[in-house]
This record gives structure tokens, C-alpha cells and sequence, in this order.
């Protein structure tokens, strides 16, 4: 499959969330290998940096202090080895928790210097592509005018009740991609406004598939899948086994808890 690669948001953000870190840095390895066929944007750039800050805090409410009160030796044993090494480890594990602190402090104030994803992503947000829509670009205006019809309108991708039309912008300019350079399009999302997952199965939305046909090239294929591993292996990227067997087992979890059907809009007039 001769295709290139768009990858939604929120699967760049996943890199703040479950993800294992040696892990993270391979798929991020990957994802910059291969960025000479990444569908890319200003637009993706804005909702990362905009939402980084507030999914690190959000991951960060499994990380605490024990409830040090119930970890207090009662008076009578004390004086024991045993409570000496509770209050031992105690000690150790403030002092451990300051430096993680200071650590996530660092990565929310420098992350040019101290975020290790962020790092890698800017070095690919920057990348210069002809699939890369930057604010320098002058399409991005054309691109933005059929994005705004396509939102009132109620086209998708569009959540219910989406009050921007990043989504659209997105899908514009994924289509112009596909038009300008003769591939494939493989999309990599968990959102269910481009589609439906249906037993570990992801469907792309009817129209979508459809106008992308019609637009395009009923040549050309249209990919939509929830597994950033079978994205970039599709685009020849090198993905290992653990990496696989990392991302299905975070999939598991995000499977068991979707909901794979919308509320159905009505319908609008022809784009």
C-alpha cells in the first residue's frame, strides 16, 4: 500500500498517558523516521501544544504521597527493625518524589529542553513537506474556507457538539494530500467522528469513504484504524513486537470502554 500517514491528536497525546517510556521513544523513533509521509499541519501542532500541559496534570492523578498515618508504627513496636525501615523508606521516598516533582515542573515550563516527546514531535512539526500545512502556506486559506462549509453544513468529522472545526480542517486538507500526490490515505484515530469500532475492527464513516471516492480517486484507498503500529507499519516504519503488544494491550482497556455508535444527525445539503 503506497500511502501516507495522519495521525490525530490525541494519538500524540497518548504518549502522556499509558504508555511505557522506552516504548514511547520507539514509536516516536518510527513516527520521525517516516515523517516524509506524514499528512501534517499547523492545526495538529496547535491542539497538541494546546492540550499537552492539561493531559500531563491528568495523568498525573495516579501519582501521590501514601497515606503516611496508616504507615505509622503503633508505640508499642516502635523501637522494632522493622518500623525503622518503614520511616527509612519513608525518608527515601519523599526525597524521590521532590525530584519527580521538579522533573514534571520542568517539562511543563521547558519543554524545548525537558520534554523528550515534545522534542521529537517540534523536530516533525517543523519538518518541510508538501504535506505539511504550516502557517507559512498559502493553501491553508482554501483549505480553511471548504473546512467552515463543511462544519455548518454538518459534515463529518465532526463531534456532536464540536464548537470548532479543527476536525474538518484536518480532513480537508488529508483529502488535497491524497489529490495532489496519487497515494492512499491512512487515518489513525480513537475518535469516533471518522468512524466506528466494531470488534477490535475500526469502520470508517460511510460518507467519509464515500466523498473521499468521489473527490479523489476511486483508485485510491481510504485506511482508518485505531493502532498507531498498524499505521506505521503500513507506511513501512519499523515496528517490533513489544511495541505491538504494548499498544494492544492500552487498546484492550480503551476498547472496553467506547462507545461505538453516535446519535444520528440529520441530514444537510450537498457539499
Amino acid at each position: 500500500m503506497d500511502a501516507l500517514l495522519f495521525i490525530d491528536t490525541n494519538i500524540l497525546l497518548d504518549f502522556y498517558r499509558d504508555r511505557k517510556s522506552d516504548i514511547s521513544m520507539k514509536f516516536l523513533e518510527q513516527i520521525e523516521a517516516c515523517k516524509d509521509r506524514l499528512i501534517l499541519g499547523s492545526q495538529v501542532e496547535m491542539e497538541y501544544k494546546k492540550n499537552r500541559q492539561h493531559v500531563i496534570l491528568e495523568s498525573l492523578g495516579k501519582f501521590g504521597a501514601p497515606d503516611w498515618g496508616k504507615l505509622s508504627a503503633p508505640a508499642l513496636v516502635a523501637e522494632t527493625q522493622a518500623a525503622g525501615m518503614i520511616d527509612k523508606h519513608r525518608k527515601e521516598l519523599v526525597k524521590q518524589q521532590k525530584i519527580v516533582t521538579e522533573k514534571i515542573q520542568n517539562i511543563l515550563e521547558k519543554p524545548a529542553t525537558q520534554d523528550e516527546v515534545y522534542k521529537v514531535l517540534q523536530r516533525v512539526f517543523k519538518y518541510s513537506s508538501p504535506y505539511n500545512l504550516n502557517r507559512e502556506d498559502k493553501k491553508r486559506f482554501a483549505i480553511r474556507r471548504l473546512a467552515r462549509k463543511r462544519f455548518f453544513l454538518g459534515y463529518p468529522p465532526r463531534k456532536k457538539n464540536d464548537t470548532s472545526y479543527g476536525d474538518a480542517i484536518n480532513w480537508e486538507w488529508l483529502v488535497q494530500c491524497s489529490i495532489d500526490s496519487g497515494k492512499d490515505v491512512v487515518i489513525v484515530t480513537r475518535d469516533s467522528d471518522y468512524g466506528v469500532v466494531y470488534k477490535s475492527k475500526s469502520y470508517i464513516n460511510d460518507w467519509l469513504l464515500q466523498e473521499f471516492k468521489q473527490r479523489v480517486s476511486q483508485k485510491r484507498n481510504l485506511k482508518l484504524t485505531a493502532s498507531l503500529s498498524e499505521g506505521l507499519k503500513i507506511v513501512h516504519a519499523k515496528v517490533t513486537k513489544e511495541m505491538e503488544e504494548e499498544e494492544k494491550a492500552m487498546l484492550l482497556d480503551f476498547l472496553s470502554n467506547l462507545r461505538t455508535l453516535d446519535d444520528i444527525e440529520p441530514e444537510q445539503d450537498e457539499l
